[in-house]
């Protein structure tokens, strides 16, 4: 949620009107996050989101705004992508891919108890049930290729001993991709990136209730069970030593198990999966911080919290 391309306000009023959103009047970049540019837009009628995506193509975005409209009209708290007049989700906007949705309330939760793990293992439960219908298909473009192809480009700014861990992890990431329990593991569409930061909660305390999840620009097809990992690796971790929180952690896989239980192989591979949730992570924020990109606002991530995360799941597997 950088801002990589300064957006005009006419531009910006010009798309809203023809969306039939109202007349523009306020428009602010977003701080925060690296991967696209994002503007609060406000009208007469509403507050929106206007997105320029800086990596994903005109071809592949259709996979993600079909599923966040899928997801919100099967009651998912996900903002929900405005069309056309000609039906379509997918615009354009200073010759970049564009779209816009509703704002969705509240506000991200930075130091979650066992009640916001609680609600957010519930709502991961529920999309993935909501989702399972959903007839697009795209892999998750930050998974085991992207791993594979990019840890060589960040291998040079590495330290010895983070050099060996890095390719220890990713020969075993192999290992457990070519096994049948992995294969076995139920599939389906995921957020892959559903960190505090992507969620919203209205209320404070025990009266907090989960208002929506956002940022679907990494989603793709893959095992729901590293949509978990993933979450419990952002969640549920103490984040200055990287270890992970047994309470927090207990609250969101109970509230998970309530909705959707596991498969017996989703049991035997959640240490495999949180490592590998780890290392994708890892491997990104590597990336983003010694190949950034000019960007107004663009703040990267520190990458050595996901490393001390990876070098903690090896150290104390955890299992249900």
């Amino acid at each position: 949620m950088a801002v990589f391309t300064e957006v005009s306000f006419q531009e910006a009023s010009e798309l809203l009107a023809a969306l039939n959103l109202g007349e523009l009047r306020d428009l602010r970049g977003i701080e925060g996050g690296i991967e696209n540019t994002n503007y609060f837009a406000t009208t007469d009628r509403a507050e929106y989101v206007l997105t320029l995506f800086e990596r994903l193509s005109f071809e592949q975005l259709p996979f993600y705004l079909r599923l966040m409209k899928h997801l919100a009209v099967r009651g998912i708290p996900v903002p929900e992508p405005a069309a056309s007049s000609q039906g379509e989700l997918l615009h354009k906007v200073a010759g970049k891919p564009a779209a816009v949705v509703n704002r969705l309330p509240g506000r991200s939760v930075l130091s979650p108890g066992i009640g916001h793990c609680a609600a957010l293992g519930s709502m991961l439960a529920r999309m993935h049930l909501a989702a399972r219908d959903f007839d697009g298909q795209q892999p998750n473009l930050r998974g085991l290729a992207w791993w594979n192809a990019t840890v060589p480009v960040v291998l040079p700014h590495l330290d010895a001993a983070q050099a060996a861990l890095i390719r220890a992890e990713l020969a075993f990431q192999n290992h457990i991709a070519a096994s049948s329990a992995y294969a076995a593991l139920p599939r389906g569409p995921v957020h892959a990136d559903l960190f505090r930061d992507n969620v919203m909660f209205e209320g404070t305390g025990d009266d907090a209730r989960l208002s929506g999840l956002f940022d679907f620009y990494f989603a793709g097809v893959d095992s729901w069970l590293f949509d978990l990992a993933v979450c419990l690796n952002d969640w549920c971790i103490d984040l200055p030593t990287g270890r992970a929180d047994p309470q927090r952690s207990a609250s969101l896989i109970n509230a998970y198990l309530s909705i959707r239980p596991l498969a017996h192989a989703e049991r035997g591979l959640l240490p495999a999966m949180l490592r590998a949730a780890a290392l994708r992570f890892w491997v990104s924020r590597l990336w983003d911080f010694h190949l950034p990109r000019e960007a107004s606002m663009l703040k990267p991530h520190d990458p050595t919290h996901f490393e001390r995360v990876l070098r903690q799941r090896i150290a104390a597997p955890m299992t249900v």
